[in-house]
């Protein structure tokens, strides 16, 4: 049976004297990039029911419309969290929220630019922030509140595309 092979995998953010360095994207080919990023926020069930409830608000406001805003923000200023990465002029961002049972809180951030590098982390960022926004607004219910997995949906227009496969 023949063997297939395998690249090896290589950390891009390493020089050759093993000191970390910012990825030269200069000479790339200017793309389409696109990727898409979840993050599962799961609540108790009493604090569930206390926020359906109350229409996703707590006295600090709409819950997911404010982590929405969170979201957006986020993945537009990732260059200033993850050190890095390149500061980008996304072109769309998209944070998507919704209870998709009882307890179980779906967010979805779609990014995507034209570019030389991809938006994985913006949409890993926004998707992350969105979930800890949430958290922070509903930490009165409970502190049993638990964010994750936190994971990448799809990337394309790079050297390798990536779609996960449903489970």
């Amino acid at each position: 049976m023949p063997t297939r092979s395998r690249r090896k995998p290589v950390l891009t953010h390493v020089d050759a004297a093993r000191r970390p360095t910012m990825v030269d994207v200069g000479a790339k080919e200017i793309t389409l990039r696109e990727a898409s990023a979840e993050a599962i926020v799961a609540l108790p069930r009493a604090a569930a029911l206390a926020l359906r409830r109350a229409g996703q608000r707590t006295k600090k406001g709409p819950v997911f419309d404010t982590a929405i805003v969170a979201g957006v923000m986020a993945a537009k200023r990732t260059h200033e969290l993850i050190p890095f990465c390149h500061p980008l002029a996304l072109e769309r961002c998209k944070v998507s929220i919704e209870e998709a049972r009882l307890g179980r809180i779906a967010i979805r951030c779609d990014v995507a630019l034209h570019g030389r590098t991809g938006v994985e982390m913006e949409a890993l960022a926004g998707a992350s922030v969105a979930a800890l926004t949430i958290y922070d607004m509903t930490k009165a219910l409970s502190h049993d509140i638990v964010i994750g997995p936190v994971r990448l949906i799809a990337k394309s227009g790079g050297k390798r595309d990536f779609r996960r496969r449903k489970p």
